[in-house]
């Protein structure tokens, strides 16, 4: 990765004044952040609709990009990597949204561009029956679906059940964090938190020395949002932070999910309510998670490779979309930018190419845009 992009990506989002939206839509106007750094005195000709306003703050970056500096001793100091959008491994998915973090800082060893996705969300009070929920439902996923990526955010109650009962059943597991990498809050999750580094990772926005805040946890939620193919809720009291991240995946048009519960228990209500207005569809078992996402293929799937069965080449195809098959077989369920960017094809020729072989009966489209090759 270009250290000099990191380098300005960073200091932009400080000058910016933490508006991600409007730090982003800089970034895809000029194409990069060192072209908005080199094209500061005449950014009103670069950019359409610029205010005078705008036009001035970005004229001096000497405070962003001294803080920028400290942050890149601090990132070598522990191994932590600055992932930004033009950066294979930034998650992909999130690339779609339009407030995605320009740059995000991670450690871990987790692909946060997995075939499948799914983030654990809910309230902080769980109860009995929401700890039962999602420990039956982690390790039931695992017999269907046996590579899946499970996000939270480190948070007490749903969220750090999510990624004990992940870790407990070999899957890795990203903590999305509302502070920065130096800390980890809550304080009583770091053994978990460290666990998580060799099965997962940690993932923020946030640069270090950046308190776990009020507002930080919304900002968090679009990312647990965004990186994800499916959100399910678990326990949510009629109002809490489980439901914005819901609502946030709506607007990205992510797959919801929520489990019901007793209409008078008092953390059953969010989820009652949620999959009442057609918010969320019902789960009651990983069994109804997997036929919803149109995953029920993965288990055969990985039965044929564990037997050895090999799938045979399928006629008349040609280069290209032989190209897409041998990725495909590689790593099942992938979106149709992650396929552009790892074979290199467009995203107007891959369409035409994906139209082809769903034709051909060798493919067919899932929720969220994903690809999924047959048996």
């Amino acid at each position: 990765m270009n250290k000099d992009e990191i380098f300005y990506a960073m200091a932009l989002t400080r000058l910016t004044n933490f508006n991600y939206q409007q730090a982003l839509e800089l970034y895809k106007a000029a194409g990069s952040a060192q072209a908005l750094y080199e094209h500061r005195h005449d950014i009103g000709d670069m950019i359409d609709n610029s205010t005078p306003r705008l036009v001035e703050a970005l004229k001096d970056w000497s405070d962003g990009m001294k803080r920028a500096e400290y942050e890149l001793k601090f990132m070598e100091e522990h191994q932590i990597r600055a992932l930004t959008l033009t950066d294979d491994n930034y998650p992909q998915r999130l690339c779609e949204c339009s407030d995605a973090p320009i740059v995000l800082y991670y450690k871990g060893n987790a692909d946060l561009n997995q075939a499948k996705i799914v983030s654990i969300v809910g309230t902080r009070r769980i109860t009995t029956y929401g700890q039962d929920l999602i420990r039956r439902f982690i390790a039931d996923l695992k017999t269907y679906c046996p590579q899946v990526l499970i996000v939270s955010g480190l948070a007490y109650g749903v969220d750090i059940n999510a990624h004990r009962q992940a870790l407990e059943n070999g899957y890795p597991t990203i903590g999305v964090l509302a502070h920065g990498l130096d800390q980890i809050y809550p304080y009583h999750h770091r053994d978990t938190a460290v666990k998580m580094l060799n099965q997962g990772g940690l993932l923020t926005e946030f640069m270090s020395q950046t308190n776990a805040d009020k507002p930080n946890f919304v900002r968090r939620n679009r990312i647990v949002a965004g990186m994800a193919d499916a959100i399910i809720l678990v326990e949510s009291a009629e109002k809490g932070g489980g439901l914005i991240t819901c609502e946030i995946a709506q607007s990205y048009n992510r797959a919801v999910f929520a489990f019901p519960g007793n209409v008078t228990a008092e953390f059953s209500k969010g989820c009652n309510n949620l999959i009442r207005d057609n918010g969320a569809g019902l789960i009651s078992n990983a069994k109804d998670f997997v036929n919803a996402m149109s995953w029920q293929d993965e288990a055969r799937r990985q039965q044929a490779l564990s037997e050895g069965i090999e799938r045979n080449l399928f006629p008349d195809l040609t280069p290209e979309e032989k190209q897409v098959i041998d990725l495909l077989k590689e790593i099942n369920d992938l979106q149709l930018n992650i396929l552009s960017v790892k074979t290199g094809i467009t995203i107007g020729q891959l369409t035409a190419l994906l139209f082809q072989l769903e034709m051909k009966g060798v493919v067919k489209p899932l929720a969220g845009g994903m690809y999924h090759l047959l048996l």
